[in-house]
């Protein structure tokens, strides 16, 4: 099997390329930061990994990306890059704002379209999309990304039911993690008040629940709580308690 994942240069996206390469997965690493690729590819061992250097936030980027990852029949893919952003929503830098769009939604969409029509061609194939409990409630302070999530996870619900009526051998979740210890509490600029899981057991609950064909991978006891609690407690109080749940970074 060959598996494409976004944004293993660090963080969730690096821990789910080790734990795909130690079952023998061959791989394709993509991301903005080529001298930390080639140091993982080199970790993981140079024949079996093939690194494709691309900023996905750019269209061009990303149909380039899904051109030459073609070429070695990709079977699994990982759509991991993504980063966040704290602030107030009428204060935080536009630009920074659409480029997270631009990677937290345009890539995902691209990618797994593209990558759908050649597994749906074949009845088979695995596309994991990371999102977060962000995507099940509003988020103020960091609005943007929690909507970006939302999209994420609703898009993956919505394909997941059209292969579902079609009786298709293709699989398609989502995973749906709490705070976890990467880089991107500093990306973002911020700290949450619940405590992260490590991101390689991130990565072993994400690899394991899409082996498993699960629609949603939810890591924790809490964000299964916080999961089914979205579906009950009124969005205007979601919003309020996740205010709560994040401080400014000092």
């Amino acid at each position: 099997m060959t598996a494409l994942v976004t944004g293993a240069s660090s963080g969730i996206g690096r821990d789910i390329a080790r734990k795909l390469g130690s079952m023998g997965v061959r791989l394709i690493i993509t991301g903005r930061d080529k001298e930390s690729l080639e140091a993982l590819r080199q970790e993981l061992g140079a024949k079996r990994v093939k690194v494709i250097a691309a900023d996905i936030s750019r269209r061009d980027e990303c149909l380039r990306l899904y051109r030459e990852a073609s070429a070695y029949d990709v079977d699994i893919l990982v759509n991991n890059a993504g980063f966040g952003l704290y602030g107030k929503f009428c204060v935080t830098e536009l630009d920074r704002e659409l480029d997270m769009i631009d990677v937290n939604i345009g890539a995902v969409h691209i990618l797994t379209k593209l990558f759908l029509r050649d597994f749906s061609a074949r009845d088979k194939g695995y596309i994991l999309n990371v999102a977060s409990i962000a995507g099940f409630m509003p988020g103020p302070l960091m609005a943007t990304y929690y909507a970006t999530k939302n999209y994420v996870l609703r898009l993956t619900e919505a394909v997941r039911e059209e292969l579902r009526c079609q009786r298709s051998g293709v699989y398609i979740g989502a995973f749906c993690p709490g705070p976890v210890d990467t880089h991107f509490n500093s990306t973002a600029g911020v700290k949450f008040a619940l405590r992260g899981i490590s991101s390689e057991y991130a990565a072993e609950c994400a690899i394991r629940g899409m082996f498993a064909r699960k629609a949603l991978i939810l890591p924790t006891s809490s964000v299964k709580a916080a999961a089914i609690a979205s579906r009950f407690i009124p969005d205007m109080l979601l919003a309020a308690i996740a205010r709560l749940f994040q401080s400014r970074k000092g």
